[in-house]
This record gives structure tokens, sequence and C-alpha cells, in this order.
């Protein structure tokens, strides 16, 4: 079985910089809507099913949540869903917001 791969932040940076994956953010919405990776869509029960349909299987996906924790079960969901490059985000939200800019709802 498929399984998803772990992605340390800098690699995730650099692909995320380069264009070559998106990065969902699976934090809850008002964690989401007081910070968040730039660039990050919010991916909840809500529409998960419209970034299923619109998302093709084989772009190269990053699952972000708090601390990498969460992001795992995500990212296997979506390996399970047919995506064939998933990645989860180790540190999460939080060592990400550590070494880089967020964009937040005081900025």
């Amino acid at each position: 079985m498929t399984s998803f791969q772990h992605l340390d932040i800098l690699a995730a940076n650099s692909k995320l910089s380069a264009g070559e994956a998106v990065l969902v953010d699976i934090r809850d919405p008002q964690s989401y809507a007081s910070a968040h990776i730039d660039g990050a869509l919010h991916l909840n029960n809500d529409n998960l099913q419209r970034f299923m349909d619109e998302t093709p299987t084989t772009t190269p996906v990053i699952v972000c949540c708090y601390h990498g924790n969460s992001s795992q079960q995500a990212a296997q969901f979506l390996v399970q869903q047919g995506y064939s490059e998933v990645y989860s985000l180790d540190g999460g939200f939080e060592a990400w917001r550590l070494q880089f800019p967020v964009v937040s709802a005081t900025s």
C-alpha cells in the first residue's frame, strides 16, 4: 500500500516557492483565520469533496496541521483517494511560523 511522505519545513518551503505543490491546512477555522501559511487552502469536511474534484490526483499535496500529527492521517486519507504524492508537514504550522512568515489577521 502506498503511503504519504514526511516533509520538513525547509523542503516544503522550497516546493511551495517553486510552485511544485499545493498546501492544505486542516486546522480549525478560527486558527486558520487567525494565522496561516501564505497560499494555504483551508481544507475541512465542507470543502474536501470540491478540493478532490478540482485537484488532479497527480498534484503534489502538502498537508499542514498544528504540530504535524493530525496531518499524517489526512495525508494518508488523500493517498487512499488516489493522490500519488502527498506529504505531511513535519512540525506543522507551529514549526513553520518559527522559521518563516505567516499571514495573520493582524497583518
